[in-house]
């Protein structure tokens, strides 16, 4: 008797690949077998088409704000004062470019009360997150508070303290920066102690000293960038899924395996999150106004260097908090995602 033919065996790798791009073939009309497709899903460590182009205002606002800058006539002819990081308010090119102006003073100052304010009223009032104008803790205002609680954590940390002085000033002093009134205060002149001395920039500016030399990490481009991006991650994705948008954002889950985000989805329902209401509005306002304060940053405050690492020490922020989770399942568990 003759014996079946010999099957050849395929490798483990052989077969690991057949089962995660298993080519789907359709037929067509006639019966014959049209163009074969390889579906493939999006890696979790990149951002989503909408995401990257966001993230693409910030940096583009910067470069054309630079441009403009030395461009413009008036912006070249203004006396720069290196030490305040600004133009001199007597010779200031523009409203925007003094530190007095309104903006500046009411809203960039304040920042980030405007961010945690419009947020909170956000995630309390629209129907998408619980039970709208109720203080009900819902799963997922729990989870969007913790998100909040680590943009806020990293905000301190960069701006306010850092066990110790904040990262902006102890940057400032590893590059070889210090409170122009040191000597004066080592001869005993000025009554300020060397840990005030070395390490607080507000301590400096209370005895009438300012930074010198050093680099100084735009602390407004950091909360500029930081808050309106935190803002957009949130409402953005409740916007897109109540607009039936496909959901592109993938997630590593527990046993290694791509999906999509909306696998973790609490229900299969969009209700309630169509609602375009004030809460939206807000929220997307503050980023508007943001962005704008941003371009004027651009523009008058800061060097281009100075910018640059404000933008990236912001953007570690929201990577941390928008795009980590995607591929640590238990750090997401804890604190969700946009829209999920």
């Amino acid at each position: 008797m003759d014996s079946s033919p010999a099957i050849p065996r395929r490798s483990p790798r052989s077969q690991n690949i057949a089962s995660t791009s298993t080519p789907s073939t359709s037929q067509s009309p006639n019966g014959s077998p049209s163009k074969t497709k390889i579906m493939a899903r999006r890696s979790p460590y990149i951002p989503t088409t909408l995401e990257t182009a966001i993230l693409a205002i910030y940096p583009a606002t910067l470069i054309i704000g630079s441009i403009f800058a030395l461009l413009d006539p008036s912006t070249r002819a203004s006396p720069y004062n290196a030490a305040t990081q600004s133009h001199h308010e007597s010779t200031a090119p523009s409203y925007f470019a003094k530190k007095s102006n309104v903006f500046n003073q009411v809203f960039v100052k304040r920042g980030w009360a405007w961010v945690t304010g419009s947020f909170f009223f956000f995630l309390f009032t629209h129907p998408s997150t619980g039970p709208p104008r109720s203080l009900i803790l819902t799963p997922r205002r729990l989870r969007a508070t913790l998100r909040w609680v680590i943009i806020t954590a990293w905000w301190i940390f960069v701006t306010q303290w850092f066990f110790g002085p904040a990262i902006i000033d102890r940057g400032f002093l590893i590059t070889g920066g210090q409170c122009e009134l040191v000597e004066d205060a080592r001869e005993g002149k000025v009554d300020m102690d060397d840990t005030r001395q070395f390490l607080s920039h507000v301590a400096c500016k209370a005895v009438g000293g300012k930074w010198k030399g050093g680099h100084d990490i735009s602390g407004h481009v950091f909360l500029l960038v930081l808050g309106s991006m935190f803002l957009l991650e949130e409402v953005v994705h409740v916007i897109l899924r109540s607009k039936m948008v496909p959901e592109e954002r993938t997630i590593y889950t527990s046993d290694g395996a791509i999906k999509s985000a909306e696998v973790e989805a609490e229900d299969g329902t969009t209700e309630g999150y169509g609602q375009f209401d004030l809460g939206i509005k807000i929220a997307l306002g503050v980023s508007g106004l943001s962005i704008f304060m941003l371009s004027m940053t651009a523009i008058y405050f800061h060097t281009w260097f100075e910018k640059l690492t404000g933008l990236l020490v912001a953007y570690s922020g929201i990577f941390v908090a928008y795009l980590l989770p995607r591929f640590i399942p238990s750090m997401r568990r804890v604190v969700g995602m946009p829209g999920v």
